[in-house]
């Protein structure tokens, strides 16, 4: 088993509640205990309090826990360079997580010592070409679990989350997708910049796909691995670049699970700025890449329900919804 015991992961149910999200924290201090991990973690204290807060809410206590099965879980992270940030990864891990799969792009520091140190377990690989779509696409084709969560490994998106992700896809969803922008949700780290282009995304991509995203450019996701298929990703044994091999690979994963006729519901996600080192986003350069995504997308025709793969969901096809609940599950449309 993989983790520190950021909560139970499998049982916890997602509390709904119209609070303001956390706050940019103070600016950082000095460097909290990580667990038995022998490494230090130059986070910010006043930042994972606030994270603490936002995940308190997002997973209260649920006496019923025990009445679902458990599914195993599986988390893909891909990282580069990334040493000095994995401690606060691993410090925020949920216990239970059955298998790590950890995605490495060829760091030049000490990111793959770091991780076998950090997670024993842990399926590490590198991965075949560059950029973080095929980081990602590895790691899909050695996940082995059911579920199969998407995580970043430079502490910005809060493996302390994950519970509210698989709980949804427990109570009947295909694919959960984190959002920063609706209620619970919020940033620390999104620039201006970055919030207009995402907000124009969302617009061009609802309006041509018929679909109500609200968060088209954030990596924190969940879905049963038997959905695999449905993104129809870049074969991983070719050494020449693909077009899904860079940052662009969020948007194709979710427009292709939307048109899939898919049931997909948002989950409020906080984002704190990364712990250590500079971002490989580069703004223009792929966010030009995520609108070409977009248009490829939609030229090469939707495709309906009976087109893709086996849907058990009840949710109705091409909705994006809200996920809440308090003494059950319950999907809130939108």
């Amino acid at each position: 088993m993989i983790g520190n015991g950021q909560g139970e992961f499998a049982w916890i149910r997602t509390a709904h509640h119209n609070d303001q999200p956390p706050g940019r924290s103070s600016p950082p201090g000095e460097s909290q205990d990580t667990g038995n991990t022998g490494l230090e973690s130059p986070y910010d204290a006043t930042d994972v309090k606030a994270m603490d807060a936002h995940v308190t809410q997002l997973h209260p206590k649920d006496d019923h826990k025990k009445s679902m099965p458990r599914p195993t879980v599986s988390v893909v992270m891909p990282a580069l360079n990334e040493a000095k940030n994995l401690p606060f990864v691993a410090a925020r891990m949920p216990s239970g997580i059955d298998e790590l799969v950890f995605v490495d792009g060829n760091s030049v520091d000490d990111t793959v010592v770091v991780a076998r140190k950090l997670w024993p377990d842990a399926k590490i690989l590198t991965q075949t070409r560059k950029g973080k779509g095929n980081a990602l696409a590895c790691g899909f084709m050695h996940a082995t679990s059911d579920i199969v969560v998407m995580i970043d490994a430079d502490g910005s998106t809060d493996p302390a989350e994950i519970p509210a992700f698989v709980d949804a896809l427990i109570h009947g969803a295909d694919f959960a997708k984190g959002s920063r922008f609706i209620a619970g949700g919020g940033s620390a780290d999104i620039t201006f910049t970055r919030r207009l282009g995402n907000r124009m995304l969302n617009s061009f991509v609802n309006m041509e796909f018929a679909v109500s995203f609200t968060d088209l450019c954030y990596g924190y996701n969940a879905f049963w691995r038997r959905h695999v298929s449905v993104m129809s990703l870049p074969a991983t044994d070719r050494p020449d670049a693909h077009w899904g091999d860079g940052f662009e690979i969020e948007t194709l994963i979710n427009v292709r699970m939307a048109t899939s006729g898919l049931g997909i519901v948002e989950i409020p996600s906080f984002e704190r700025r990364r712990i250590s080192g500079k971002s490989n986003l580069n703004v223009v350069r792929d966010g030009f890449r995520v609108l070409r995504t977009v248009r490829m997308e939609h030229r090469n025709g939707v495709k309906t329900t009976e087109e893709s793969v086996e849907r058990p969901t009840s949710l109705p096809r091409r909705s994006v919804y809200s996920w809440r609940s308090r003494d059950r599950g319950d999907y809130v449309a939108r």
